[in-house]
């Protein structure tokens, strides 16, 4: 773990619940050790000392703060029909290492209306992630109800659909938009008026998610 995450980073903070037990029984921490923590906010990394610790808590006093950010260096944004949850969640640290800045989620017309999406979980495993991969912002998550109110929110984008060009390793300032698993409708695709491809067999959505993002960050 590169920093433990904390949301508010007084001169003086307890830690209690996971983020004590991560110091106490996993790191094994004793006092007058030093730890390194972020909020996710902005873009210092703060340096606490451990003045006391037991079974219970901790209590941390601010030494020194460092302006250190650790962020994507170029902005890509995904719009991603909604797929069967456990599989956005399995896949989402993992675009988050990569770099990708923001994820619209997206009720397509091949989507399942029973999948249900909690934000509160999906940023619990953004932190997660981030404090393992050093990055220092927190991707940005928004869920959208309809392809019909992606289209109007974000008139330009680029669809990823099997007749387009091939994707190229360039910035776009454009949102992607990845299809679920059924693909898109005739009607979403009438919208379409950028098309790209990857060169590859046929991707699983979480898969064709991943791929782009590694094709324009990496």
């Amino acid at each position: 773990m590169q920093f433990l995450y904390y949301p508010e980073t007084f001169n003086q903070i307890t830690l209690k619940g996971n983020e004590h037990k991560y110091l106490f029984k996993v790191r094994r921490i004793k006092q007058n050790e030093l730890i390194k923590i972020r909020n996710l906010k902005d873009d210092f990394l703060y340096i606490y000392k451990i003045e006391d610790i037991n079974k219970k808590e901790a209590h941390l006093k601010l030494i020194n703060k460092e302006q250190k950010p650790n962020k994507p260096h170029t902005f890509l944004h995904l719009g991603w029909c909604i797929i069967e949850p456990k599989n956005i969640e399995k896949i989402l640290p993992t675009l988050n290492e990569i770099g990708v800045s923001k994820i619209s989620l997206v009720y397509c017309d091949f989507s399942q209306r029973n999948f249900k999406l909690k934000l509160e979980r999906l940023q619990t495993i953004l932190i997660n992630s981030c404090q393992q991969c050093g990055r220092s912002d927190l991707m940005e998550i928004e869920i959208i109800s309809s392809s019909k109110e992606f289209f109007e929110k974000y008139p330009e984008f680029i669809a990823l659909d099997f007749n387009g060009e091939n994707i190229e390793c360039k910035n776009y300032n454009k949102p992607f938009l990845i299809g679920p698993e059924g693909g898109f409708s005739q009607k979403e695709k009438e919208h379409f008026k950028e098309i790209v491809k990857l060169k590859s067999f046929i991707l699983r959505s979480e898969s064709a998610a991943c791929a782009v993002a590694a094709k324009v960050l990496l």
